[in-house]
C-alpha cells in the first residue's frame, strides 16, 4: 500500500484487525523487514503499521534535502491520515529521533514509546573518533596513488572500514540528508518526553552506545531500561524472544485502568 502527499509517495504495510494500533518506526535504511517477527507476534493483539521512509524499500527519495523534522511530519501525515488514535510507537535507531519529536516537541498524543537503540544523542567529539577521521580522509587520499581500476574497490573497502551501520545503506544523493539529520542533538525533546516509556539497549552497540541509554532513561522521567549484555545495534534481532516478552508485558501494564 502507499500513502500519497505532495511529492511523497510512501510504501506502507499494515497487519492486524485489532483495535489497538502500533506504529513501528524501523531506523535507517531499508530495516523494515527486520521487523517481521516482532510484527507476528504483535499482530495476535494489535494493529501494526510500518513504512518505508523515503530512498528506502519501495518509497522514493524527493528531489530535495530532508531534515528530521521533514520525517517527523511524514509520520505525522500518515497517523492522520490513517486516522491511528493514540498509537503506540516503537521506535528504533533513527526511528527514536522521529518518536523523540513526536512525543518531546510536537506532544502528539501517543499511548506508550518502546525506544531500541535510539538515535538522538549527538556524541562528543573525543580523541578516537577524531583519529578515526584524520585517518579515513588520510587514507582516502591514498586512493590517488592506485591504479584506476583498483580505486573503487579500495574506496568500498575503505568505507565498510570505517562507515557507521547508517552511513553505509546510504547512496549518495542522500549524504546531505543524512549529515542533517546526525548533526541535530535531540537532547532537549527527550527531556520533554512524558509518556511511559520502555527503552531496550545492546550493551555492545557502537553505533549509539550505551551511555546514550542511561542519558535518554535519566531525561525521560517515566521509563524503565533494559539492557541486554550481548547485544549489538539491532538488539531486538539478537534478543528477539525477550524483546517480544519485555514489549508485551510493558504494553499489558495498566491495560485495564
Amino acid at each position: 500500500m502507499y500513502y500519497n502527499k505532495d511529492s511523497y509517495s510512501i510504501h506502507f504495510e499494515k497487519y492486524g484487525t485489532e483495535k489497538k494500533k502500533i506504529v513501528i518506526l524501523p531506523g535507517w535504511g531499508n530495516t523494515r523487514n527486520t521487523f517481521d517477527a516482532m510484527i507476528y507476534e504483535l499482530k495476535k493483539k494489535y494493529t501494526i503499521y510500518i513504512m518505508d521512509y523515503p530512498g528506502f524499500g519501495q518509497s522514493i527519495f524527493p528531489d530535495y534535502d530532508l531534515t528530521v523534522y521533514d520525517y517527523t511530519n511524514i509520520i505525522r501525515d500518515f497517523i492522520e491520515s490513517e486516522k491511528i488514535d493514540n498509537p503506540i510507537i516503537i521506535a528504533h535507531s533513527f526511528g527514536g529521533r522521529i518518536a523523540s519529536l513526536l512525543a518531546g516537541y510536537y506532544k502528539d498524543k501517543i499511548d506508550k514509546l518502546i525506544l531500541i537503540d535510539s538515535a538522538g544523542i549527538k556524541p562528543k567529539k573525543n580523541p578516537i573518533k577524531i583519529f578515526k577521521t584524520f585517518t579515513y580522509k588520510f587514507l582516502k587520499k591514498l586512493n590517488f596513488f592506485l591504479p584506476k581500476r583498483k580505486r573503487n574497490i579500495y574506496l568500498k573497502r575503505l568505507f565498510r572500514m570505517f562507515g557507521s551501520t547508517d552511513y553505509k545503506a546510504l547512496d549518495q544523493h542522500m549524504l546531505k540528508t543524512f549529515r542533517n539529520i546526525v548533526n541535530l542533538d535531540l537532547k532537549y525533546y527527550f527531556k520533554n518526553i512524558d509518556v511511559k516509556t520502555l527503552i531496550l539497549w545492546g550493551k555492545k552497540d557502537k553505533d549509539t552506545p550505551i551511555k546514550d541509554a542511561y542519558i535518554i532513561h535519566k531525561y525521560i522521567k517515566n521509563s524503565k531500561l533494559h539492557v541486554f549484555p550481548d547485544a549489538t545495534h539491532f538488539s531486538y534481532l539478537n534478543y528477539p524472544t525477550m524483546t517480544h516478552q519485555l514489549i508485551l508485558s510493558f504494553l499489558d501494564e495498566d491495560s485495564n485502568s
